[in-house]
């Protein structure tokens, strides 16, 4: 019975590769090393993805804009991005029935290199997370988030810089090299 067990698992990993792949041409753009769950939920024709990106399971990510993630970014599960709102402006309406949107309603979203997204982060319109930051879990950004800072909490807010100064520039000199390489 245990045998069994682990060929189901075997079978789905193996399904589950088989469906990343051929779901891949689906987003806008999708770079090198990228592994996401083919159950989850994403506007693919609207989504831009760099290069060595893990999407963990039970993403929503969904934007009329769009929404453009940087290389070497991770998300882990349960991440929601919502690049979008509803027009609630129309007195005499109900909210369901409204279709005009205003410029507002809709905006992108970015994500730049070198990000840590934590599990169960909302990420909502507009919003950019700028290079080498952490979003801690649990957490709801309704602002941009500045360079290699850390952030959390409901909303979020800057618990920390993730480097003093001077290990900030050794940081961004050493990557430099790297991509020299």
């Amino acid at each position: 019975m245990k045998s069994l067990g682990l060929i189901i698992i075997i079978i789905q990993k193996m399904v589950s590769k088989l469906l990343m792949h051929l779901l891949k041409p689906l987003f806008r753009e999708c770079g090198k090393n990228v592994v996401f769950f083919a159950k989850d939920n994403f506007s693919y024709k609207t989504i831009s993805i760099g290069n060595d990106v893990y999407i963990g399971p039970g993403a929503n990510f969904s934007s009329i804009k769009s929404i453009t993630i940087g290389n070497k970014v991770m998300f882990g599960p349960n991440v929601t991005i919502v690049g979008g709102d509803h027009n609630t402006t129309q007195v005499g309406q109900y909210m369901f029935d409204v279709e005009d949107k205003l410029s507002e309603n809709d905006l992108p979203i970015v994500i730049k290199d070198d990000v840590w997204i934590g599990t169960g982060v909302i990420i909502l319109k507009g919003i950019t997370i700028e290079e080498g930051s952490i979003v801690a879990a649990g957490s709801l950004l309704n602002k941009n988030v500045p360079p290699y800072s850390i952030v959390g909490g409901v909303p979020a807010r800057i618990l920390k810089s993730r480097f003093q100064n001077s290990q900030l520039d050794e940081h961004i000199q050493i990557m430099k090299e790297i991509e020299n390489d």
